[in-house]
């Protein structure tokens, strides 16, 4: 006690200082609105700034689980489309699969995984890209793969973890697609060797294609369902000897930057194929 009296004493001059600028300082600001309103303003701001820096971190923190749960949400929505389920009946209204209609129940046929590109390339003969999906997700040689864009290719080979996308920008992609316009189909190829171009083959003459008409997957194969974009027509020509145009396609998907894809799931692929493989062979193929 005796110590704090001493230490009072010694410095009563110094604390009586410091209390009465504070009294100052107290009723300066209260009395006068712009020095209050500017203190006021300055500190809104630092702590402005302050929470503008923690949302860009707590954002960007959370990108990866952000897109991840859109692209599930994606995914769902993307099955519920009407080409991705199969009619199976006219006569009763059975709930199966989610889908119906007023006289008719539908089966859904395809599924869609999500996928990582990890490598790709645009500029060689044969193209190829490695997804972070292989066989333990599902993934089997001959699928479908596509992106928001557009279609991407097929699987070519499979690991246990990782898949080998061979892409349209290939020799001989040879799917088959059509033009929404007319129904006019063929199959596409690429000839251009452009990463953004590829031609839609066998489109007879005898009628005109108009320039931006949008192509389409035909669906027969059973790799890719009826409706998924390929592109639109960028340039018509005839060509030479033969009663058809060379159709050039403006692709939908940019290779050069594509970085998530969906491989699709044909759930009734095996029917299929064991159904076609009964076709009698043409004796003029023998």
């Amino acid at each position: 006690m005796k110590n704090l009296i001493a230490f009072l004493r010694r410095f009563r001059i110094f604390l009586l200082f410091v209390g009465l600028q504070f009294i100052a300082l107290a009723t300066y600001f209260s009395s006068l609105s712009f020095p209050r309103s500017q203190y006021l303003t300055t500190s809104n701001k630092v702590t402005g700034n302050i929470m503008a820096a923690r949302n860009s971190v707590t954002h960007f923190l959370h990108q990866d689980e952000t897109n991840r749960e859109l692209i599930k949400a994606n995914k769902r929505l993307r099955e519920k489309i009407p080409e991705n389920y199969i009619r199976i009946s006219s006569t009763e209204i059975i709930v199966r699969d989610t889908i119906r209609d007023t006289d008719a129940t539908y089966e859904q046929q395809y599924t869609y995984i999500p996928a990582t590109v990890l490598k790709s390339t645009y500029d060689k003969r044969n193209n190829y890209m490695s997804l972070n999906i292989g066989r333990k997700q599902g993934i089997k040689k001959g699928m479908g793969v596509f992106s928001e864009s557009g279609i991407v290719g097929t699987v070519y080979q499979v690991s246990d973890h990782f898949s080998l996308v061979k892409t349209i920008l290939s020799m001989n992609p040879n799917i088959d697609i059509m033009l929404v316009e007319d129904g006019s189909f063929g199959f596409l190829k690429w000839e251009t060797h452009q990463a953004r171009l590829a031609n839609l083959t066998g489109i007879s003459n005898d009628k005109p294609v108009k320039k931006w008409g949008k192509v389409i997957t035909r669906g027969g194969g059973g790799i890719f369902p009826r409706g998924l974009t390929v592109g639109k027509v960028y340039r018509v020509s005839p060509i030479e000897g033969r009663a058809l145009w060379n159709v050039e396609i403006l692709l939908g998907t940019n290779f050069k930057k594509v970085q998530k894809v969906y491989v699709i799931k044909n759930l009734l692929k095996g029917e299929q194929v064991r159904l076609e493989s009964t076709i009698p062979k043409d004796p003029d193929d023998e």
